[in-house]
C-alpha cells in the first residue's frame, strides 16, 4: 500500500492548538506512583476525561466548526453520527459557535450521553443499532437539508485538532519515550501520533482496540483491514467501530509503530484501577491504554517514561456498578462460590466462620434445597464474596475443600495477558 505524507505540518498543528486553547482545557498529565511501581516503569495519565464534554472530542470537532465557519462552508448547521462522544463534542462545540447542530445516534447509544447532547442543545435523532447504520442516516439528512456531515475521525481538520492533545503531552514531559492511545476510527491516534513523531520520531506510539472489534488488528502487519462481525460486543462503546477511516489510515501507517488489542475482562479491570488509584471515571474506550499495559500486551522497561491517554470519561452510570463487579470479578476480587453441606443446625453458622477466618466479607448468601442437584438433607449455599485477589479466594477454595465439603467456583477470572 503506497503511504502518501499527510498534509499536517507542525506549524499547522501548533497554529490549530493555539485556536483552540479558549475552546479546551489543557488537560492534566499526571504521573501515578503505585501503578508505576506495578508496572516497573514510570506511567503517566493524560486526563482526556476530565475534558469539556467529556472527552477529547471537542478538540476536533471545534476545529472542524471553525474551519466552516471561517470558508462559510457549514450551510444551516452540523450534523454527526456518533456512539456519544463525538456527539456531545459536535453540539458543544457547535452551541458555542451559535450553529444548528443535529446528532445521529444508534438506539443502544447509552442514555446518559443521549441526554447529555440534549441538554447542549443539539437535536437527537436515534437510529440503527450501530454507527455505520447512523452516519447512513446522518449523511442522508445532511444533504437534505444542507447540513455539513462532521466526521468523527476522517479529517484532516478534526485530526489537527485532536493533536492538541499530543501537543500538550509532549509539552508536559517532552522525555516521553511511550504514548499509548486508544484505536476506533483512528482519529486520536493519528492526532498524538503526529504531534509527537513531528518533534521526536524517537518516540514509540501504540494503539489499542478490543479483541472483538478490531478492524485494525492486521493493518502495520500487511496494510489490510479486519472485516468486524456485525453482532461484534465490547463495552468499550467509543471504539466500537467497525470502518477505518482513509486519512487515518496514511497517518498510522507512517507514525505508528503498533497496534494491539485487549478483552473486556481487561478492560474492566482498567476501569476498577483507574478509579481505585486516581478517583477518576473512564470509560471502557478511555481505559484501554491502562489495561493494556497490565496485561502485559505493551512491553515496558523502567527506563521507559510512558503517558496512556485516558481519552473519555462519559461512561454510563448505569453501567457503572455491574462494569465494577465485572472488573472486581475478573481481578481475583469478587467471588461467588457453591458449597454444599448437611442442611441440619450449626453447619451454615459453621460455614460462615469458616469464611470469617480468612477475613473475606461476604455479600450475598442464597440457599438452595429441594432441588434435583441437591441431594435430600443437603443444601447448596451460594456466596458472594470479596477477596483480597487470586491467592485470597485459592486459600479459601482450599480450606473449604480441606474439611470436606464440595466447592464450585461460579465466578472465573480471566488469566494475565491472555485474550
Amino acid at each position: 500500500m503506497p503511504i502518501e505524507s499527510p498534509p499536517l505540518s507542525l506549524e499547522r498543528l501548533n497554529a490549530t492548538r493555539n485556536s483552540l486553547r479558549d475552546a479546551v482545557v489543557h488537560t492534566a498529565q499526571w504521573h501515578n506512583d503505585a501503578l508505576s511501581a506495578t508496572l516497573n516503569t514510570s506511567l503517566a495519565f493524560k486526563y482526556e476525561n476530565l475534558q469539556r464534554a467529556g472527552s477529547f472530542k471537542i478538540r476536533g470537532a471545534t476545529n472542524k466548526i471553525a474551519r466552516l465557519l471561517a470558508t462559510g462552508a457549514q450551510g444551516n448547521g452540523v450534523i454527526a453520527a456518533s456512539a456519544g462522544n463525538h456527539a456531545q463534542g459536535v453540539a458543544r462545540a457547535a452551541g458555542l459557535a451559535g450553529l444548528r447542530a443535529v446528532v445521529v445516534m444508534p438506539v443502544n447509544a447509552p442514555l446518559t450521553k443521549v441526554e447529555a447532547c440534549r441538554k447542549m442543545g443539539a437535536e437527537v435523532h436515534l437510529h440503527g443499532t450501530n454507527l455505520e447504520q447512523a452516519t447512513e442516516l446522518a449523511q442522508e439528512v445532511a444533504r437534505r437539508d444542507n447540513l455539513a456531515f462532521l466526521s468523527p475521525y476522517d479529517d484532516w481538520d478534526v485530526i489537527a485538532g485532536q493533536a492538541s492533545c499530543g501537543l500538550e503531552m509532549f509539552e508536559d514531559d517532552p522525555d516521553v519515550t511511550l504514548a499509548v492511545v486508544p484505536l476506533g476510527g483512528g482519529g486520536l491516534l493519528s492526532g498524538v501520533a503526529l504531534a509527537l513523531k513531528l518533534q521526536n520520531p524517537a518516540i514509540r506510539v501504540v494503539g489499542v482496540q478490543t479483541d472483538t472489534v478490531a478492524p485494525w488488528r492486521r493493518f502495520l502487519a500487511d496494510g489490510s483491514i479486519e472485516e468486524v462481525a456485525p453482532d461484534a460486543h465490547t463495552i468499550a462503546d467509543g471504539i466500537k467501530v467497525k470502518r477505518a477511516g482513509e486519512l487515518t489510515r496514511q497517518v498510522i501507517a507512517r507514525y505508528v509503530d503498533d497496534i494491539v488489542t485487549v478483552s473486556d475482562n481487561a478492560i474492566a479491570e482498567a476501569i476498577v484501577t483507574l478509579l481505585e488509584h486516581t478517583h477518576t471515571i473512564g470509560e471502557g474506550a478511555g481505559v484501554i491504554g491502562l489495561a493494556a499495559l497490565m496485561s502485559g500486551r505493551i512491553p515496558v522497561s523502567e527506563r521507559d517514561r510512558v503517558v496512556c491517554v485516558i481519552s473519555g470519561g462519559n461512561v454510563d452510570t448505569s453501567l457503572v456498578g455491574r462494569s465494577i463487579d465485572y472488573g472486581l470479578a475478573s481481578s481475583g476480587r469478587l467471588i461467588n462460590l457453591s458449597v454444599t453441606i448437611q442442611d441440619t443446625p450449626g453447619n451454615l453458622a459453621h460455614l460462615l466462620d469458616t469464611v470469617a477466618r480468612l477475613s473475606v466479607n461476604i455479600r450475598h448468601v442464597e440457599h438452595r434445597r429441594g432441588e434435583l442437584h441437591v441431594p435430600v438433607g443437603m443444601t447448596q449455599v451460594i456466596l458472594e464474596m470479596e477477596a483480597r485477589g487470586p491467592e485470597h479466594q485459592e486459600q479459601l477454595v482450599t480450606l473449604f475443600q480441606e474439611e470436606g465439603l464440595q466447592v464450585n467456583t461460579l465466578t472465573t477470572r480471566q488469566p494475565k495477558g491472555q485474550a
